[in-house]
This record gives structure tokens, sequence and C-alpha cells, in this order.
């Protein structure tokens, strides 16, 4: 933030450098500034790159390498923060780099509580960078003891990291413990967790959501009593389109029909595949299988719908014939009951076709069973 290290982000940024020309430019750099300076500019450059993906602004941003990769996107964190209009004042415990702090401030003032000072520093400049750093406060302390008098809600995103080392699913820092304790001093808490966390773990009257963008899971949020609306949620961004629970009679089991549905992931771990096939009506193939099946085309954002061209009992050799007699040279391979070595069946099916195929792995009525399919807008051979 200093004068001479705007000078050399800015010289950098004018030189637009490709990434094969760093290491020269890095060279020539430390004629004029130290080696640590130099360094630290260019890892910024790498790291607003990259960040281009998560960020609209982020070639105006600042990170470390460990607080990009644990921060939530733009999309992601406007999407949570639209639980928190009408709340007068929002607490945002473990900032890291504000990712999250940034959406929140467009919707009421924060405090931003991070014990790192530098990924606070940086978390601040990244509200400026939005125009939203007047309504930002800043706090330097460990979360856990920080006084939440006159605050109306929290959003807590705990580190999931200790220094490389990922966590497990279910571990954090703070302990989700007492994450779910704060709802005890602030009944509006909202929780960033991990998309495997066990649903176990979750009290009751709390919300899960499953929130995917495209079709990778990203993560889990699980919102307090006095933000829940349903139990279960999937979210996929970045439309924003939601599927909750949807009561009704129990979903048929049936032979496939013509057409094959995948669920989007954040549907399969929100456990909502039987709430979709009743929005849709679909059935399933198979009692354990998150596989649908349809006789007619169906197009919702919750799942991918491919069109059915062989449907036959898992056999290595059957199924090579059958696609080359499909004039498949390409697959992509989907397991779904079956384990195998996806990278070695390709190498056993020996294509050389014209087209590209879905290979499902899975199981029909408890039988290890495969279907080929291609997507909708694939033509339909004369076969």
């Amino acid at each position: 933030m200093s004068e001479p290290g705007q000078e050399l982000i800015a010289r950098i940024s004018a030189l637009d450098p490709k990434p094969d020309q760093l290491l020269n430019l890095g060279t020539k750099l430390r004629r004029d500034y130290a080696a640590d300076f130099v360094a630290a500019a260019l890892t910024l450059r790498e790291l607003r790159g990259r960040a281009a993906k998560k960020f609209t602004r982020a070639g105006a941003m600042y990170f470390t390498r460990a607080g990009y990769e644990q921060s939530s996107s733009e999309v992601a964190a406007r999407h949570r923060a639209l639980r928190f209009r009408g709340y007068a004042r929002i607490a945002d415990l473990c900032t890291g780099i504000g990712g999250d702090l940034i959406a929140l401030a467009a919707v009421a003032p924060v405090l931003a509580v991070d014990r790192d000072p530098l990924h606070l520093r940086i978390a601040c400049a990244n509200a400026e960078a939005y125009g939203v750093g007047e309504v930002v406060t800043g706090l330097v302390a460990d979360v856990q003891v920080v006084d939440l008098t006159g605050i109306d809600a929290v959003f807590i995103d705990p580190a999931r990291r200790e220094g490389d080392r990922r966590l497990g699913s279910s571990l954090s820092e703070p302990p989700l413990d007492w994450c779910f304790g704060l709802a005890e001093r602030v009944a509006a808490v909202g929780i960033k967790a991990a998309p495997g966390i066990d649903h176990d773990l979750v009290p009751a009257g709390w919300e899960i959501e499953f929130v995917a963008d495209g079709r990778d899971l990203k993560e889990s949020v699980l919102w307090s009593p006095a933000m829940a609306t349903t139990p279960r949620r999937a979210t996929l961004l970045p439309g924003g389109e939601t599927l909750v629970s949807v009561p009704g009679d129990e979903v048929e089991i049936r032979e496939p029909g013509a057409y094959l549905l995948d669920p989007n992931p954040a549907v399969t771990r929100a456990g909502l595949v039987e709430d979709l096939a009743r929005t849709i009506d679909a059935w399933k193939i198979d009692e354990q299988i998150a596989f649908l099946s349809s006789d007619r085309e169906i197009a919702t954002p919750f799942a991918r719908t491919l069109r059915i061209a062989a449907s036959l009992p898992w056999n290595v050799k059957q199924i090579s014939a059958r696609l080359r007699e499909l004039d498949v040279g390409a697959v992509d391979i989907r397991r779904r009951g079956l384990a195998g070595d996806v990278e070695e069946l390709r190498k056993r099916f020996k294509l050389n076709g014209t087209k590209r195929a879905t290979v499902a792995m899975t199981r029909v009525r408890d039988a290890p069973w495969c279907f080929i399919c291609f997507d909708l807008d694939e033509p339909r051979s004369a076969d």
C-alpha cells in the first residue's frame, strides 16, 4: 500500500507480462527494488490473474495465496448476503481476505473480525475496491472472545485448513460446536462449511444448504433457526435456482425409460433426489442409486438430461462393441453404485469413432448395469 509498492504494481500492470516472462521480469525489477518486494508484487500479479474467475474487480484487490484459496467467490457471497437483508449490523467472523465481507457490506454495516492483521488489512482494502469500505469496521481479535453487543446477525467462515493441511469436512477452527453456539448470543447466524459435512452434525431446527457452481459442488451453508426456511436446500449458481423438500408419495422404481437424468451434486448431497423426481414426474431405476429416468425429454436446471442410446448389463467387452457400433470415440464416465478405474476403462474400450457419449456405470434393480447416453443436442444415428 506504500507509494513504492503502488508504483511497482502499476509498472508490472503496464508491462502486462505473460506467465513465461515473469522470471526475466523479476530479474530486471530487482535492479530497482528489493528482492522480497519484487517477489511479493509478482505473486500479487499471479493471484490477481487467478482471482479474475472469482471476483469482477480482482485487478484492484489484494491477496495472500492461502487467503485467496479459502475465499468465497463473489457470486456465492452475494447469494448468501441476500439472507442478511434487513439486519441493522452484521459481524463477519474469520473475515480472511474479505470475499464475504464485500457482499455483506453491500446490505448493512459490518464488523469484520480476524486474528490475522495482514488478512484484515487486505479485507478492508478489498472492501474499498468495491466501494463499501465506509461501512466496514475492522477488528483484529480472536473471534471466540469478541464482544457481539449491538450485532443483529453473524456470518462465520471457520478455517478448514491448518497451515498447508486441509482439515476433515467436520473439523474447523473455531470448532463447529462453538459456531452453532453463537445462536445463543445472536439469533441470526450463518456458517460456511465444507460440502462433505455430515448431516447428523447439524442441530435440529437448522437449515443446511448445499451450493454448486454449475455442476461443481462448492460448499454448504448452515442457517440458524432464526434464518432457516427449510431443513435442506440445494442451490445452483450463478442463476440462484433452489430446490427444497417436496412432500409426496414415495417415488416409483421402474425400468429405465428413454432418458437418464443425472442430478446436480448439490441435489444429491442435500438428499433431494426423490423431491426432484416429484417435481419433474420422473422415477428411480434403483432403490440406492441417484439416477432418475423418464420417457420424455425434461429440461431442469437441477439435473443433466441424457438420451439413452443403449441399456445393457455391465460387461466391458459387450459395452466396447456397442460403443463402436454407435460410432463413439470419446466418453465421459459417470459412476453411481459401481467401482472401477475410469482411466483403465477408457483404455479397454479402444474407441476411435466420431461421437462423444456418456457411459453411466450404475446398478438397476441391484444388478451391475451400463447406460450409453448422448447429450440432447447430439444427432441421432440411423440405429
